[in-house]
């Protein structure tokens, strides 16, 4: 999209309101609009933030955490880069959480739910309490925390763990980033290729990343436990 928009033709198209785009501009998540004369247009740059930003929304960032997210953008960064963004921020697995009360959940589980029991599944990545009281629920995995709950998994290991799991999985995120920004992009951008067929290769590397990451974690394991023997038996 060449084209200049008024602020009328960018409501359109990104399906946001006038007050929303101008909170946004105001918070600079947007630069502000391109004058000619006494007027305001809109370019492309401006369609991929805010198509960011309701990316960004969806995924349930807080004002806070979208402000940091864009500040680390470049200011020159080009549509395709932003959009690049956004093929990365899709969800890397199928299922999506279930909503349902604490009763619905108990029942689903077949026992009374501690608070313990809740904030350990919540660090497992299985159970969320929302802001209405109600909890999403990741069901596939639901039978593994009960699991780990009757096995007596230590809720500050849990804590522990998400917090590994934080830390590296922001490390793997933004690696994967610059590896898409910096060799596949490109290619893809020389041939003439849409952004949304780079979207189209992420998800179909889905299942292939997911896999490589288990294989390397079991083989990381499996070299930790052989050292951790090594170490005892000298």
């Amino acid at each position: 999209m060449d084209e200049l928009l008024t602020l009328e033709e960018l409501t359109t198209r990104v399906g946001m309101s006038v007050r929303n785009i101008r909170f946004y501009t105001t918070k600079g998540l947007v630069p502000p609009p391109i004058r000619r004369g006494r007027s305001g247009y809109y370019s492309s740059d401006h369609v991929a933030r805010l198509e960011l930003v309701q990316e960004l929304q969806a995924h349930g960032f807080t004002l806070s955490a979208i402000e940091k997210y864009v500040a680390r953008i470049p200011a020159d960064a080009s549509p395709e880069d932003i959009a690049l963004h956004r093929t990365m921020l899709a969800p890397w697995q199928a299922d999506l959480p279930v909503e349902m009360s604490r009763t619905e959940l108990e029942k689903r589980t077949g026992r009374t739910l501690s608070d313990d029991d809740l904030t350990t599944l919540a660090a497992l990545g299985i159970v969320f309490r929302t802001k209405r009281g109600r909890y999403e629920v990741a069901v596939s995995q639901l039978s593994v925390g009960l699991g780990l709950l009757e096995l007596g998994f230590p809720t500050e290991a849990a804590l522990a763990a998400a917090d590994v799991y934080a830390e590296h999985g922001r490390q793997i995120a933004k690696e994967l980033n610059e590896l898409f920004r910096t060799m596949v992009w490109p290619v893809y951008r020389e041939s003439g290729a849409p952004p949304d067929r780079l979207r189209e290769v992420v998800e179909r590397l889905k299942p292939l990343s997911v896999a490589s990451l288990v294989s390397a974690y079991e083989a990381a394991m499996d070299e930790t436990r052989r050292e951790n023997i090594a170490k005892r038996a000298r």
